[in-house]
């Protein structure tokens, strides 16, 4: 049984960074479909940025690309979200989420949905102000 702790968030300006860490209880490499999402209040969980732990391989949605970095640390067993050039859109509770046994190709080339994750962080809020 997977646990994953989270950590990090906070408030910030626009234009400032934040990073957010999600430590994974057991890391099996090769398996594992990293994901964090994000959720507002009465909103669904929308897919931010996604790292396949056996090849690196990561996948960023739209309106965070260039901006966003999702990285791993095998030796820490933590993927990061390092998040730059943050903006008041961007405000929201995040969440990490590990799926295990997901293909590669299904982790960063198709769409997984929040259902499709099997583990999740307990959330962190993220407040950026104007």
């Amino acid at each position: 049984q997977l646990q994953l702790v989270q950590s990090g968030g906070g408030s910030v300006q626009a234009g400032g960074s934040l990073r957010l860490s999600c430590v994974v209880s057991e890391w099996s490499f090769g398996d594992l479909c990293m994901g964090w999402f994000r959720q507002g209040s009465g909103k669904a969980r929308v897919g931010v940025a996604r790292i396949y732990t056996g090849d690196g391989g990561t996948y960023y949605s739209d309106s965070v690309k260039g901006r966003f970095t999702i990285a791993q640390d095998k030796e820490a067993n933590t993927v990061h979200l390092q998040m730059n050039d943050l903006k008041p859109d961007d405000t929201d509770i995040y969440y990490c989420a590990a799926a295990r046994g997901m293909s590669d190709i299904r982790c960063l080339y198709l769409v997984p949905m929040p259902g499709d994750f099997g583990y999740w962080g307990q959330g962190t809020g993220v407040t950026v102000s104007s």
